[in-house]
C-alpha cells in the first residue's frame, strides 16, 4: 500500500493541461528544492507578494499580490481561472494554508476542505476534534488568562506545556513546572500569539507534558486516504523552550510499518475531515502508546522534506503538486539510507560577525554545510527570539546511530564569530 501509486477518479477529469497555483514560496535556502521539483513536473503559477527573482526559472507565470490578504488572493485566483485552467492550489507556508483551502473551495479544486485545514491550523479545535473521536493525545485545556491556566494545570498535573493555538515551529511553547513558571509561560505563549494570524490570537493551550521520543510524519492525503511518506526523529532542546535542533530520517525506520501508529495517524486525519493535501504530524511515543501533539496542514519545515527525499527518493515537491491536483502520488522508494540535519545556534544573544562551514569534500558523509546568517544578523535565543540559527549541516550514513555521530562531529566544525548583545564585548569565535 505505502510503496505504490494510487489513482482516484479526479485524475481522469483534471490530468490534461492547466497550471498549479503555489501561494507564497518562502526563503530560497529552505524552499527552492520544492518549487524546483514541482516545476519540473507541472506548469506552476506563483502568487507572490513581491516580483519573483530566483523563482522565475521554475514558474510559468506570476501574480504579484499580498498573499496575506485573503480577499485579494481569492480575487486573483478567480481572475486567473477566468483565462487559464487551474488544476490545483497549494502552499507550504503555515500562515497561508487556510487561504489556500478557501481558494480550492471557491474554484472547485481538490483540497483539504476549510474545516479540515482549520482542524490543523487551530490547535484548540484540533484537540476538541481528537477528543470527540477518542484518539490519544495529552490532557489539555484552552484558557484565556493566567488564572485559568493555573486552574487547568492543577487539574492536569505539573509539569505542563503552554502553547499558542495558532503558531508553528514551537514559537511561544514553554514547559512549566510550577505556578510561578506557568504564569510566566502563559505570558510568553499569549504574547507570541499576537505575531500570528488574527483569528488565533489571545489565550493559550495548557497541555500535559508527555515523556518519550518525539517524531514527525509527513504524509499525503488523497480523498481522505492517509499515505505516509517518511518518519523523522526529532532532536529538541533549550528547555523550558522547545527549539528544534535537528531531525533524522531513516528510510528503513520500523515506525513506517507500525500498525498502532498508522491507525492513530489515519484516525486523526479522519477526525478533522481532511480531504486532499499533505500534512506534517508531530507525535510523542509514550509508555501509553503514540500520542498526537499536533497536525500541520502542510509539509514539514526545517528541511525535513528534503531529508526525506535524500533518504527515500520520494520527492515531496512532486508529491505536494500531484495531490493538489487530485492525483495519486508515486511513493516508490529509490533510496535506502539515513539522512539527518543539525542546526547551529549561538551560545547567547549576539550579532553575527562571520560563519564558516566545513568543506563537504573533506568530511565523510557530509552532504551540505550551509551558513544561514549574514554578517550583521542579530540572533536572539528564546524567549527573545526563535529559530535563530546561524547554519546547518546535513549528513548521510547507513544507520541512525552513525548519522547522529557524524552530525555531532561535523556540526562542531562550524565556526561562528559573534559580538555579544549583553555587553560591549570583542568578537568571539
Amino acid at each position: 500500500m505505502f510503496g505504490d501509486s494510487i489513482a482516484h477518479e479526479w485524475d481522469e477529469e483534471n490530468s490534461a493541461g492547466g497550471v498549479i497555483v503555489v501561494v507564497g514560496c518562502g526563503l530560497r535556502k529552505y524552499r527552492e528544492y520544492l518549487l524546483s521539483a514541482a516545476g519540473n513536473r507541472n506548469r506552476i503559477w506563483l502568487f507572490n507578494s513581491e516580483e519573483p527573482t530566483w523563482q522565475c526559472e521554475y514558474v510559468e507565470g506570476t501574480t504579484v499580490v499580498d498573499v496575506h490578504d485573503r480577499p485579494a488572493v481569492l480575487a486573483a485566483a478567480k481572475d486567473l481561472a477566468g483565462h487559464t485552467r487551474v488544476l490545483g492550489v497549494l502552499s507550504w507556508d503555515e500562515t497561508l494554508i487556510v487561504t489556500v483551502a478557501h481558494v480550492a473551495e471557491q474554484l472547485g479544486l481538490p483540497g483539504a476542505g476549510v474545516d479540515g485545514i482549520e482542524g490543523c491550523r487551530d490547535k484548540g479545535r484540533n484537540r476538541r476534534l481528537l477528543t470527540g473521536a477518542g484518539l490519544p493525545q495529552p490532557r489539555f485545556a484552552q484558557v484565556s488568562s493566567a488564572d485559568e491556566a493555573v486552574d487547568a494545570a492543577a487539574s492536569i498535573g505539573y509539569p505542563v506545556v503552554v502553547k499558542p493555538r495558532g503558531m508553528g515551529a514551537s514559537i511561544g511553547v514553554v514547559l512549566a513546572g510550577d505556578e510561578g513558571e506557568l504564569r510566566s509561560a502563559f505570558d510568553v505563549a499569549q504574547d507570541s500569539s499576537y505575531i500570528g494570524a488574527v483569528p488565533y490570537r489571545g489565550g493559550a493551550l495548557v497541555e500535559e507534558y508527555l515523556t518519550g521520543p518525539e517524531i514527525s510524519v509527513d504524509a499525503a492525503v488523497v480523498a481522505g486516504e492517509y499515505l505516509p511518506l517518511f518518519v523523522a526523529r526529532k532532536n529538541v532542546g533549550m528547555f523550558p523552550y522547545f527549539e528544534e535542533l535537528g531531525h533524522t530520517i531513516d528510510a528503513a525506520d520500523p515506525l513506517m510499518a507500525d500498525e498502532e501508529l498508522l491507525a492513530v495517524l489515519s484516525g486523526a486525519h479522519r477526525a478533522i475531515d481532511f480531504g486532499y493535501g499533505v500534512t506534517h504530524t508531530e507525535v510523542k511515543l509514550t509508555a501509553r502508546g503514540p500520542m498526537i501533539i499536533e497536525i500541520n496542514g502542510r509539509l514539514g519545515g526545517d528541511m525535513i522534506p528534503y531529508l526525506g527525499k535524500l533518504a527515500t527518493g520520494i520527492d515531496p515537491g512532486v508529491v505536494v503538486a500531484d495531490v493538489a491536483a487530485g492525483r495519486g502520488p508515486d511513493l516508490a522508494r529509490t533510496e535506502h539510507r539515513t539522512v539527518g540535519i543539525r542546526f547551529g545556534y549561538p551560545p547567547e544573544d549576539c550579532e553575527v560577525v562571520s560563519v564558516s562551514t566545513p568543506d563537504a569534500a573533506a568530511c565523510e558523509g557530509l552532504l551540505a554545510a550551509v551558513p544561514l546568517a549574514e554578517p550583521g544578523t542579530v540572533l536572539r535565543l528564546p524567549p527573545g527570539g526563535y529559530i535563530s540559527r546561524h547554519s546547518y549541516v546535513i549528513c548521510a550514513a547507513e544507520s541512525r546511530v552513525e548519522c547522529e555521530k557524524r552530525l555531532d562531529e561535523i556540526a562542531a566544525l562550524v565556526r561562528l564569530e559573534w559580538r555579544s548583545l549583553a555587553e560591549d564585548a570583542v568578537p568571539v569565535a
